[in-house]
């Protein structure tokens, strides 16, 4: 069933999942499409971003942010248009870069919502490189990587939304960049068309060996979003005085329990006192919100001048959302995911 003017589709969380969530991970319902009431707006979602954070929001583990309850809907960042509103600076037709979550519609007061205008170049942007992923890339490279020109910089997952942007970023500021992607496309594709100086496949039987290769004067920056057996290359490899921003592990999502092998947080302490490395991790809005119109100045520069390139991969249909995002945490995506809720 496609997105109407009769019934509010949503997907539920229908159960916490141990490991890869599945197709039971997340139901899909309908209800009667909600009225705005007094000081509300009702959003109509266009298009919905797929993000590895989700998978923790799935788990009711401690973490930063509260888990989704089961049978409330999935939590998401989206682009929506006004429906109706009884709220000033909100009309009808607006675009929204809002928080509808997995489903067709939503009431909002007007919090935490940014309006797009009536006819915004590129909506699902705000999703993407103009949104949270491009952000994230922006702040965790600039104030806790602190590039210099010259430097060695190193992004896993070099062909989505945040490692694309990281690395296109770290040229403009001066680093030999070399990104580490899923196969010989995205491969290809970081050092032909981002401008990557090298990109290895860590899928290679000799990963860590060609990483050495690539990195002769060591590592000096690595924008740790993977881990995994990419942060036991990088390792060996960080210089002195390294700096490690971290804002993700998607490698360890659906991982139940900790990796085989030995302890060796006692040899990670020590490499990180005796290197003087800094690893920091970041909530990118907690940390640095008050940065993001610094941020969006600089990315629509950088956009409009061409020297940062941005790739989309829009999925139609609500309906496709859960195979798009197991796929996400597989690594299946090229560039930033999204779903075009109104389509299919």
């Amino acid at each position: 069933m496609t997105q109407n003017t009769l019934v509010n589709r949503r997907l539920v969380l229908a159960e916490r999942p141990q490991g890869e969530p599945t197709q039971e991970t997340l139901q899909l319902n309908e209800t009667a499409i909600p009225s705005a009431g007094d000081q509300q707006m009702l959003l109509r979602t266009e298009y919905l971003s797929l993000d590895p954070y989700m998978r923790g929001r799935m788990s009711d583990a401690p973490s930063y942010a509260e888990p989704v309850q089961l049978g409330e809907v999935m939590i998401g960042a989206t682009v929506a248009q006004v429906v109706s509103s009884n709220l000033k600076n909100f009309a009808v037709g607006d675009w929204m870069l809002s928080f509808n979550g997995w489903q067709d519609y939503a009431l909002s007061d007007g919090s935490g919502v940014t309006n797009l205008g009536s006819k915004p170049a590129h909506p699902s942007w705000a999703l993407g490189i103009l949104g949270m992923p491009g952000f994230t890339a922006w702040a965790g490279l600039t104030q806790i990587g602190k590039p210099k020109a010259g430097e060695t910089l190193v992004v896993a997952a070099a062909t989505g939304p945040v490692g694309a942007t990281v690395g296109q970023i770290g040229k403009l500021l001066g680093c030999r960049v070399v990104g580490v992607a899923g196969g010989e496309e995205k491969c290809r594709y970081a050092v032909e068309e981002l401008g990557f100086d090298a990109c290895l496949d860590h899928k290679a039987a000799d990963f860590a060996e060609q990483l050495a290769q690539a990195t002769p004067a060591g590592i000096d920056i690595y924008y740790e979003n993977v881990g995994g057996k990419v942060l036991d290359a990088v390792l060996p490899l960080l210089n002195a005085n390294a700096r490690v921003p971290v804002c993700g592990l998607v490698s360890q999502y659906n991982a139940t329990q900790l990796p085989e092998g030995p302890d060796r947080m006692n040899w990670l302490m020590g490499l990180i006192l005796c290197k003087k490395i800094t690893m920091q991790g970041f909530i990118i809005f907690d940390d640095f919100g008050h940065l993001y119109p610094e941020f969006a100045k600089e990315m629509t520069q950088w956009i409009e001048k061409g020297e940062i390139k941005y790739r989309e991969e829009i999925i139609s249909g609500l309906e496709k959302a859960p195979e798009a995002f197991i796929g996400l945490l597989k690594g299946e995506n090229f560039g930033k995911r999204v779903i075009h809720v109104a389509a299919g």
